[in-house]
């Protein structure tokens, strides 16, 4: 049996239940003896919202993309490279893609408002990085291909000039990665967007009764 006192005092009723040791009700009572999580920071959560797990694992699939095609594209054009090849967009996008993929998806672990302004800095970065690939890949889709630029010399263009297949592939990839472009401009925008809104925010303190 549970013994109850009431206690009045300064016009509130202090109710007293006391539980013997046998009372199911203590295993509920009883502290947890897991550790508690640490709350996650106001700013923090508020970035979370965007999913950054999801969308670094998208930074990290259009990335190894780049640097494969880069490999192959290099491997296969080294003698006539194309002015992405040339640029060498394919790689440092693609290494950029990768590291900015990783931090995003290690902030859905982290509580690090320091982490969530890098991120925030280098999807700024990959914004302007993907203008700059995009006007390089359609550029390359307008130039014909190197070597078979017209001249008014007498000097003859290679024969590959006169078969249009090669650079209707040519212009196939660089149209894909275009496409792959405007996916990581869209999650780098929809980063920054969020990113900014959470660090802007004010961090409100937690307080445990």
């Amino acid at each position: 049996m549970s013994a109850t006192t009431v206690t009045d005092a300064g016009g509130v009723r202090i109710i007293t239940e006391v539980i013997p040791a046998s009372d199911p009700r203590v295993a509920q009572l009883a502290p947890s003896s897991r550790p508690a999580a640490p709350p996650v920071s106001f700013q923090v959560r508020g970035f979370r919202r965007a999913q950054p797990k999801a969308l670094g694992t998208i930074h990290i699939f259009t990335g190894i993309v780049h640097i494969c095609f880069g490999i192959i594209l290099t491997a296969s054009e080294h003698s006539n490279p194309p002015l992405p090849v040339a640029s060498g967009v394919l790689f440092w996008l693609g290494l950029l893609l990768l590291v900015s993929g990783s931090l995003l998806v290690e902030s859905e672990k982290r509580d690090s408002i320091l982490l969530v302004k890098t991120c925030c800095v280098l999807n700024a970065g990959l914004i302007l990085s993907t203008l700059v690939g995009a006007l390089l890949h359609s550029t390359a889709i307008t130039r014909p291909s190197p070597g078979c630029e017209p001249s008014t010399g007498v000097r003859l263009s290679p024969e590959w000039c006169f078969h249009s297949e090669s650079k209707l592939l040519s212009n196939g990839m660089d149209s894909l990665l275009v496409g792959f472009i405007l996916l990581e401009f869209c999650v780098a925008v929809a980063v920054l967007a969020f990113g900014y809104h959470a660090v802007k925010q004010h961090n409100y303190t937690h307080m445990v009764m």
